[in-house]
């Protein structure tokens, strides 16, 4: 704990003289220096229960924890945006249960009980080229998926299993990303591989990711990694693709649909696929309908399937439902209660069951 104070003042220093602000300015409100430095918190907690009276929520990984209240995440972020010609940044610090669950390789995946976790620390800077050519070295979380870490950023509470086991959760790289009009932007990268941020292997994995935006009410990303990933291995690649669309068809309404294609090489070296390559594939598709200004409401429907078992552990097609309500109790202040029911092909989950149900309150709050 003392290493995380000394580098968050260390940080908060190196920021201040960056910006210009000055600690002796008595001008200054505490809302100033924050949107000086570009400082947000954001805090995130709630009550998962499980109706079958288990203390575990299989194959749940952030909302794991059954019939218990839960901190999932503190965060501190610093964040500045790069305009042309202007160097900025990003450093996100979390805690909490779901810090425990996004370690990479080389920053504290070797202790999966260490609450804290570096999530992102990058720099970028933005090339007078055309409409500015962004270039981006450091730690940051994944361009894949519909979903993201922070359930305010989501429709629902918990988090679908594409996003669990489908896809990663970090990269530490480099990203070059451009827009080439109104319409379409691209970036490329060159990474460490899946959730590493060093001593894995010696080889690089490589990503594309497009996005189309046809109109304000909708679009497409299509996004690509190749490269092995791997301890030890340099030579067998992992192949994913992600596609996200969306579209508001009418007003208040919102349709997304998630799909996700992996693919690794098998090899002596790699003794969780026993010399035979592996697969897994699914979908997800989310429906949102804003009733009015403080309540909204989401239904997800998905199912992931892994034949080899080989990102589960077990050769399974998960699948599951979702009803997630939102409630604006404040400024930022969001409250979701939700109701899932999971279930596979195979007796996965407690007690050699087939399903599971759950009944969650979550609260989100940022500032």
């Amino acid at each position: 704990m003392k290493k995380v104070l000394v580098v968050l003042t260390l940080l908060a220093l190196a920021v201040f003289t960056h910006t210009g602000v000055s600690l002796a300015d008595s001008s200054l409100s505490a809302g100033d220096i924050k949107n000086a430095i570009g400082m947000s918190i954001y805090l995130q907690g709630g009550f998962t229960g499980n109706l079958q009276g288990n203390d575990t929520n299989d194959w749940r990984v952030f909302d794991n924890h059954g019939n218990q209240f839960t901190l999932d995440l503190a965060e501190l972020q610093f964040l500045k945006a790069p305009a042309v010609g202007q160097v900025g940044y990003k450093v996100k610090l979390s805690a909490g249960e779901t810090a425990k669950d996004i370690h990479s390789v080389g920053l504290g995946a070797s202790n999966p009980d260490q609450p804290f976790d570096l999530t992102e620390a990058y720099v970028n800077y933005t090339l007078p080229v055309g409409s500015g050519l962004t270039l981006q070295l450091g730690k940051f979380v994944t361009f894949t998926g519909e979903e993201v870490i922070e359930a305010s950023g989501d429709y629902n509470y918990s988090r679908s299993f594409l996003f669990n086991y489908a896809i990663p959760f970090t990269h530490t790289g480099f990203m070059a990303g451009y827009t080439f009009s109104p319409v379409v932007s691209a970036n490329a990268y060159i990474l460490n591989g899946w959730d590493v941020a060093s001593g894995n292997n010696h080889s690089q994995t490589y990503g594309l990711s497009t996005t189309v935006t046809p109109s304000s009410a909708s679009s497409l990303a299509f996004n690509f990694l190749y490269g092995p990933t791997e301890a030890g291995d340099n030579h067998d690649n992992r192949f994913l693709f992600d596609w996200v669309g969306s579209i508001s068809p009418v007003k208040n309404l919102t349709l997304v649909a998630n799909t996700d294609y992996g693919w690794e090489k098998g090899s002596p070296s790699n003794p969780n696929l026993l010399n035979k390559d592996a697969k897994w594939y699914g979908a997800a598709v989310y429906a949102n309908y804003v009733f009015s200004p403080k309540v909204s409401g989401t239904i997800r429907a998905e199912e992931m399937k892994d034949p080899q078992g080989f990102r589960t552990g077990v050769a399974q097609n998960l699948k599951e439902v979702t009803l997630t309500g939102q409630y604006t109790l404040a400024n930022n202040l969001l409250l979701r209660p939700e109701y899932r029911h999971d279930w596979s092909n195979q007796a996965t989950f407690n007690n050699s069951k087939k399903s599971q149900d759950t009944l969650a309150l979550g609260v989100m709050y940022t500032w």
